[in-house]
């Protein structure tokens, strides 16, 4: 079998959102938990999205995991391969997208590199290499405020270009919207003055398919899920995809229902709002639960007594003043011990019989899916932009929702439960 596309997320929400946009275009897509192991059975797809834990490592780690991963890829046929970044860039100027799309350029041989977290979809476009959110540019947005990679600087020329060592341009608007031969001759030009990456503008959809159609005939790109909508228009266009291939159908599943949050995001708390009062809410005290394993099995065992009656939701979730209390009573690496605390929790609920799952935040939910040992992801039905239904791949039949805190609207925990039962 050979790979149509192959994509690499720096995190595990980022790269279930790239993999309903693939899976949305009609290709058979699946999500494995980081570098295969040795004996992985690849199932007949068109996409692999491998999903990493990069995106606040340092970036020597990074580099060598997504090098890694990409060699995997390649070594199946991927003639493509896309490095999935945040729509909100959440990258410091310590790293990691710079370092990680120059090294990737080196490894593939890709002269420049296109770069662009555009998803007009979900409010993400980029203008003269902007980045906004909604109507407000990127740094006076919320999401500026992000506990580990925040972001105050709109200017994704001067942000890149802080991490690189090769120099940084931009593709406008005015080229994009002559389209995709355009595009390629900008790029082109770009190449001939020395650049190395470039930002490209985006503020709708026909854009992304200009630049899929472009990008996909490249070795690299960077960008959020627009990007890999683009891609995906381009391999069905070159008839590399049977469009709208049918899944397999998904076998029935069991067992009781649970909710973890661990995203500090507005959206996430908003959500959490919504359902307080509905079902059976716990706010975990974080200092308790990063000091003693007592928290942990007193949460299990305080949700298992009401799972008979239905659905609990477990919060660890702080507004962004409480975040900052955290950290300078913990440490920078409170949230690390957060996520483990969090996904000891959820190992003790799948222990006792839950076997569907939904957990908000990124980096909460690559700590719950490395506990739990899951290898791999197939996607199904999308429950809001950006958040699949998943399903694991060997081992114990399960499901999950994962989703980045600032996704879904005020009612997704409520549906996310009701698609999975």
């Amino acid at each position: 079998m050979k790979l149509v596309l192959g994509c690499i997320a720096d995190d595990y929400t980022g790269a279930s959102d790239l993999a309903n946009t693939l899976a949305r275009q009609g290709l058979r897509v699946v999500q494995t938990i980081g570098l295969p192991r040795e004996g992985f059975v690849l199932p007949e797809v068109d996409a692999v999205v491998v999903a990493l834990k990069t995106r606040s490592v340092p970036p020597g780690e990074a580099v060598a995991r997504v090098l890694a991963a990409a060699d995997w890829l390649r070594g199946r046929g991927a003639a493509h391969v896309m490095f999935k970044i945040c729509s909100t860039f959440d990258s410091t100027d310590a790293g990691n997208i710079g370092p990680v799309t120059e090294a990737l350029a080196g490894a593939c041989g890709a002269a420049i590199v296109p770069v662009t977290p555009a998803f007009p979809e979900t409010g993400r476009t980029v203008f003269q290499g902007h980045l906004f959110v909604g109507s407000r540019p990127l740094h006076e947005s919320p999401l500026k405020d992000h506990p580990l990679n925040p972001m105050r600087d709109s200017d994704l020329v001067r942000v890149l270009a802080r991490q690189s060592v090769g120099r940084v341009g931009l593709v406008p608007l005015d080229v994009v919207e002559d389209g995709a031969a355009a595009i390629a001759e900008s790029l082109l030009a770009l190449v001939g003055e020395g650049y190395r990456a470039a930002i490209v503008d985006a503020v709708a959809e026909r854009h992304l398919t200009a630049l899929g159609e472009v990008a996909f005939g490249m070795k690299v790109s960077a960008g959020a899920s627009g990007l890999g909508l683009g891609l995906a228009r381009a391999a069905i266009a070159a008839g590399l995809v049977v469009h709208g291939a049918a899944d397999e159908a998904w076998p029935d599943v069991g067992g009781s229902a649970a909710i973890i949050a661990g995203s500090c995001s507005a959206a996430t708390l908003d959500q959490i709002a919504a359902v307080d009062g509905r079902i059976p809410v716990r706010r975990l005290d974080v200092s308790r639960l990063i000091g003693s394993d007592a928290c942990v099995a007193e949460t299990v065992a305080w949700a298992v007594a009401k799972l008979g009656d239905g659905p609990v939701l477990l919060a660890s979730s702080e507004a962004p003043d409480g975040v900052a209390a955290l950290k300078s009573a913990h440490g920078e690496a409170v949230g690390a011990r957060i996520e483990g605390g969090l996904a000891e929790i959820a190992a003790g609920l799948v222990a006792r019989g839950v076997r569907r799952l939904i957990v908000a935040g990124g980096e909460t939910s690559g700590a719950v899916i490395d506990r739990l040992g899951v290898a791999a992801l197939r996607i199904g039905a999308e429950i809001a932009p950006g958040v699949p239904l998943l399903r694991g791949v060997g081992g114990e039949v399960m499901l999950f929702a994962l989703k980045s805190g600032n996704f879904g609207g005020r009612d997704f925990f409520t549906r996310a439960l009701a698609m999975m039962r």
